[in-house]
């Protein structure tokens, strides 16, 4: 157990931190997934700009390696391309 009170304030902060994160990477993973899953042209435009933002939001704060974010940006492109 932690003994300073530095050690125990971050433990506080990593507990919050990893909430937020969490929920963040959750909400964008579902809408990737809601995307891909997407069989109609209109429909998909229109989520591609949203899922982008998020994408990159993600990268921009590190939760998620920016290659990661290009990589599935790509390919939700391409996905909307091919509809």
């Amino acid at each position: 157990m932690a003994n300073h009170k530095s050690s125990k304030k971050r433990i506080r902060q990593t507990v919050t931190k990893r909430a937020h994160n969490r929920l963040y990477h959750k909400t964008t993973r579902n809408a990737v997934k809601a995307l891909r899953n997407t069989n109609e042209k209109s429909a998909a435009e229109a989520l591609l700009p949203k899922v982008t933002a998020m994408l990159d939001k993600l990268a921009k704060l590190h939760i998620i390696h920016k290659n990661k974010a290009a990589n599935l940006k790509s390919a939700a492109q391409l996905h909307v391309n091919a509809l």
